[in-house]
């Protein structure tokens, strides 16, 4: 059994926090997973709100190292004491957001992951959580250039970088309707992800995505597209918020009819 719960999102229930960044719950085969811990702890208060008791989580698991998806885990290392946070081998405290008129920093909070390196666990190509539980990387070449179409950079030595998004992965869990993905905001694209998935397990069929597509500052006729290569995978359902933004969740709707769900705090579904 799968169990998801959102404890935070862009939108939320009534009596719940709303706030840019996302933190998912997951209980499966008995397990217990915590993905992402929004931008700060006021997820902790939406899980108290909601029944939720943080010190079970077992795993923790970053989708990758911004601020709005990593700023709460120094609140949940402090209620629960035993899991361990596994991040992506690569990711660093340099990355930022080009599009304005100043860089602005959207990485983890500056010190996180020296502060918490005995809670940290570096992973590398296609990881076993456990079983039926995978972490997988990105298997795409030529990222960086979308890294640079949205205005993301990693800042080095050398000067700025375009961001590849190797430090973002991808949560995915085997169920009886097939492959879940879990990726939290998509930055290689949601279609690109699924071929990703489909591609590391030719013989399953993926059942559906969960997570924020990264589309509020996309163009209708670039959401439209994303939307037919989503139809053309096959995929039978979509769940996502948070980054997605409002016209482009319109537009998913539009497109794919119920296949498309809003996400929001305080969700909660079973597969």
């Amino acid at each position: 059994m799968l169990k998801v719960r959102v404890l935070m999102d862009n939108h939320a229930q009534e009596s719940l926090t709303a706030q840019w960044g996302l933190a998912v719950w997951i209980e499966y085969q008995g397990h217990k997973i915590l993905l992402d811990t929004g931008s700060s702890g006021d997820f902790i208060q939406n899980a108290d709100k909601m029944g939720i008791h943080l010190n079970e989580v077992e795993f923790g698991v970053l989708s990758h190292a911004h601020y709005d998806h990593g700023d709460g885990m120094e609140a949940f290392f402090e209620q629960n004491q035993q899991a361990k946070f596994y991040i992506r081998q690569g990711a660093e405290e340099n990355y930022y957001d080009l599009k304005g008129q100043e860089p602005k920093y959207i990485g983890l909070k500056k010190g996180t992951l020296e502060r918490f390196r005995d809670r940290i666990v570096y992973v590398e190509g296609d990881y076993q959580l456990f079983s039926g539980a995978y972490l997988i990387p990105h298997k795409t070449a030529g990222l960086a250039e979308k890294g640079r179409k949205v205005g993301m950079f990693c800042w080095r030595k050398e000067g700025w970088e375009p961001d590849s998004f190797a430090h973002e992965q991808s949560l995915v869990l085997e169920t009886e309707k097939g492959l879940v993905i879990f990726n939290s905001c998509c930055h290689g694209g949601a279609d690109c992800i699924i071929k990703e998935v489909m591609e590391t397990w030719p013989e399953k069929p993926v059942y559906g995505l969960i997570g924020g597509f990264h589309l509020y500052r996309s163009k209708d006729r670039e959401v439209e597209e994303l939307a037919e290569n989503i139809r053309r995978t096959g995929i039978r359902r979509i769940c996502t918020g948070h980054c997605t933004g409002e016209r482009g969740m319109e537009i998913l709707k539009e497109k794919l009819g119920d296949q498309a769900v809003q996400m929001y705090a305080g969700m909660s579904f079973t597969l």
